[in-house]
């Protein structure tokens, strides 16, 4: 049995919880025990009844009066539940359950059932505004256990659950599966909105009803996990919710391995969500002792439309999760689409003087530096061999960034440590690392197969290859990591357990990362997975930015970056300015600005107008930067539904802003016919609207003397004047003096 004891009283509770310190409290009613989860808007209620069932009463708006949580089951009059398990806050398998389970085993007996009971419960104040509740749970006939963990950030509106599985039976018990969380929520109908897409076709929304049956959401490709399926969803409550109005859950796993979502109609009409890794093809052995321990799964819940459950991540995402997500982030230059694989040092070195005039930050070497027995001269050879090649760098890394140091710039490079080529020298000497079937022809995606993290040898190899660089250049300072292939063929020569590689090569990767960050914690690091590939908290936490999509088509980027902002802030997508698309370049340049601007385009073959219009929007975009960063962000008119999409950030003492504008419909006479209405202001505040990053010679339209009151720009709003000769408009929202 558990032996733990609560640590805070419930008058503790009650005093800490004004303090703003504790974020969980408990009442008794009779037999019965409610454990409440609050935050400042929202709360989940759990009840543990006279059978020492631990059960989800309530998911939603946050209660004026914490006692009356008690009173919610009785407020429904809907069918029987002949289980008492379908709203289970972790529904086990094999016993009483006709639902799908939030976890099955196989007792080291051979028995499938599974009961779970309360035992305790423990609380934990992890610093002002987050509190960690732990529940435990035990099958009363096994020595089995289960701790479900809530922790909960008050002033954001997050919760992370996670939970350990532990056991002391004779011998070792099989996990079959093994969800981080349980949900349940009551509603008339729900509605799902959630994504798909392919390499340069990402985040692609479809939005239904859901319907009896289970609506499953998952992935099963090892690596880049959000190739085909992201792990992130929404599901709102009686009605899509709109950017300001309903009811409304986001949804997200901390796993960029297999995940798995269930979304379940009970047969009383209410909605079951179970979200883990994906159990498919692993079953997990536990031998006594051992702790199992699950990804969280985060989740926040508003009752003001998307835009405010969006802000709630955003916050909770730069003050907790992201790798410095309250600091910096450096402007670049890229060379890939100006060499591709076709570069030496001479082209090098001159793309370090146009970094220079260009006006950003750093100049990033992409893929093709490496490789010389099979030298990297496409994407063929030379993955795994992580030496300079000696015919294009015959002097090396450290040569670049030296050059790169005396031309006032810094040097970042590019790297896929999880991958190898077979054509490389790494394969010919190490091919029990690859992960591949002895017995099956190989198989490649990109020419390429994945290193087996789950081996130690492995995770210290690539661990290598990354300090490896930076001791070699100590003036190193920006890592890209790429990861482009899946899992074909899922073999491994280390494990013993086969069924273990897709959940132990995730963990290995996270140790791998979790090392670099000890040693290089300031370190700036894109995550980078042929495109949008591996987008999720699991491994943002390591990151200080994610590629989006490969597609920088500036018109797509409008769409993807938009439902990309509903999970991540601005501050971690990376938003290049290339060649790809029809688009103007002042288009392309104000698209990117959303986010973590970047250059990848050829500087010399700019006319001076255009690479004096690219200096100037550097040194405008240095200057509205932190508003975009770390302002709220309002999404006013949506490119799916209008011909402009218009996108504004806002400073958060509402006295300054960043409006984005976009014409994403080409059809005759298409434009600006409505004001936009801002959001997000002060109404008692008076406000002037300026354009920036005009082209050269281009005079504004907008009226630079008007001054608004906040109250009228919220209420009837203002018009950008986008048409097909302003087919891109950059407003800032001033305080007026």
């Amino acid at each position: 049995m558990f032996c733990k004891k609560v640590k805070t009283t419930s008058t503790q509770l009650g005093y800490l919880f004004m303090l703003n310190l504790a974020l969980v409290a408990t009442h008794s009613y009779g037999q019965d025990k409610v454990l409440t989860v609050e935050t400042s808007h929202h709360a989940i209620a759990l009840n543990v009844n006279a059978k020492k069932d631990l059960s989800i009463i309530y998911l939603g708006e946050r209660l004026a009066y914490p006692d009356e949580y008690m009173h919610v089951e009785g407020a429904y009059r809907q069918p029987e539940d002949y289980t008492g398990l379908y709203n289970a806050a972790y529904t086990p398998s094999g016993s009483r359950n006709l639902l799908e389970p939030a976890i099955t085993v196989i007792h080291a007996d051979g028995n499938t059932s599974l009961d779970l009971q309360y035992v305790n419960h423990d609380v934990e104040n992890v610093q002002e505004g987050v509190s960690l509740l732990k529940v435990f749970l035990e099958d009363p006939a096994y020595p089995f256990e289960v701790t479900l963990f809530y922790k909960s950030y008050y002033k954001e509106d997050v919760v992370e659950q996670w939970t350990e599985i532990k056991h002391r039976e004779n011998g070792d018990v099989q996990l079959l599966k093994y969800a981080s969380a349980n949900l349940y929520l009551k509603a008339g109908s729900f509605y799902l909105r959630q994504y798909h897409g392919d390499w340069a076709k990402e985040m692609q929304p479809e939005e239904a009803k859901l319907t009896h049956g289970i609506k499953t959401l998952d992935s099963k490709l090892g690596t880049r996990a959000n190739l085909f399926q992201p792990s992130m969803f929404m599901v709102s409550l009686d009605k899509p919710a709109t950017e300001d109005e309903g009811e409304v859950i986001f949804g997200a796993l901390e796993w960029s391995g297999n995940f798995r979502t269930d979304l379940e109609l009970d047969p009383k009409d209410n909605l079951r969500i179970l979200s883990g890794i994906n159990n498919d093809a692993s079953s997990y052995t536990l031998p006594a002792g051992k702790i199992f321990t699950t990804p969280a799964f985060l989740y926040t819940f508003s009752d003001k439309g998307k835009g405010q459950a969006s802000r709630n991540l955003h916050n909770w995402a730069r003050n907790y999760k992201l790798t410095d997500g309250k600091g910096s982030r450096l402007t670049l230059l890229n060379n890939w689409e100006s060499t591709y694989f076709d570069f030496n040092e001479q082209k090098l070195k001159e793309l370090l003087k146009d970094t220079k005039k260009l006006g950003v930050d750093l100049f990033l070497l992409d893929d093709g530096w490496f490789g010389n027995k099979y030298p990297r001269n496409g994407d063929n050879a030379g993955l795994g061999d992580w030496a300079e090649n000696q015919a294009k760098l015959p002097h090396g890394i450290d040569s670049l960034v030296s050059e790169a140091t005396e031309d006032g710039v810094k040097f970042g490079i590019w790297i896929e440590p999880e991958m190898v080529n077979p054509k490389s020298e790494l394969y010919e000497m190490h091919p029990d690392w690859v992960i591949k079937q002895p017995k099956r022809e190989e198989y490649y995606f990109r020419n390429q197969l994945v290193l087996d993290l789950s081996n130690p040898e492995v995770q210290g190899f690539v661990y290598g290859i990354v300090d490896g660089l930076f001791r070699k250049n100590p003036g190193l300072a920006y890592i890209k990591w790429d990861c482009n292939a899946v899992i074909y063929n899922a073999y491994s020569a280390h494990l013993q357990h086969q069924s273990h590689l897709y959940i132990d090569y995730i963990r290995g990767l996270y140790k791998v990362l979790a090392r670099i960050r000890a040693k290089y914690p300031n370190v700036p690091m894109m995550l980078c997975s042929g495109g949008g590939g591996r987008v999720d908290y699991g491994a943002l936490q390591y990151f200080t930015e994610f590629w989006p999509s490969d597609n920088t088509d500036p018109m797509e980027r409008i769409f993807m970056q938009w439902e990309y902002s509903y999970f991540f802030p601005a501050i971690s997508s990376s938003n290049h300015v290339t060649d790809w698309g029809k688009q103007p370049l002042k288009f392309r340049i104000d698209v990117a600005m959303m986010g973590k601007l970047g250059f990848d385009i050829v500087i010399p073959k700019l006319s001076q107008e255009d690479l004096g219009f690219c200096q100037d929007a550097v040194a405008t975009y240095n200057n509205i930067k932190q508003v975009i960063w770390q302002g709220d962000q309002y999404r006013l008119s949506d490119p799916g539904k209008h011909s402009v999409a218009s996108m504004l950030y806002m400073a958060n003492d509402k006295k300054n802003g960043i409006l984005f504008n976009y014409l994403v419909n080409n059809r005759y006479d298409q434009g600006s016919m409505l004001p936009v209405r801002l959001t997000g202001l002060d109404p008692g505040m008076k406000y002037r609207i300026t354009e920036l990053n005009l082209y050269p010679g281009t005079p504004s339209s907008i009226d630079a003397d008007g001054v608004y009151w906040g109250d009228f720009l919220m209420k009837v709003g203002f018009n950008p004047q986008v048409n097909v000769s302003r087919s891109s408009v950059v407003l800032k929202i001033s305080k007026a003096d």
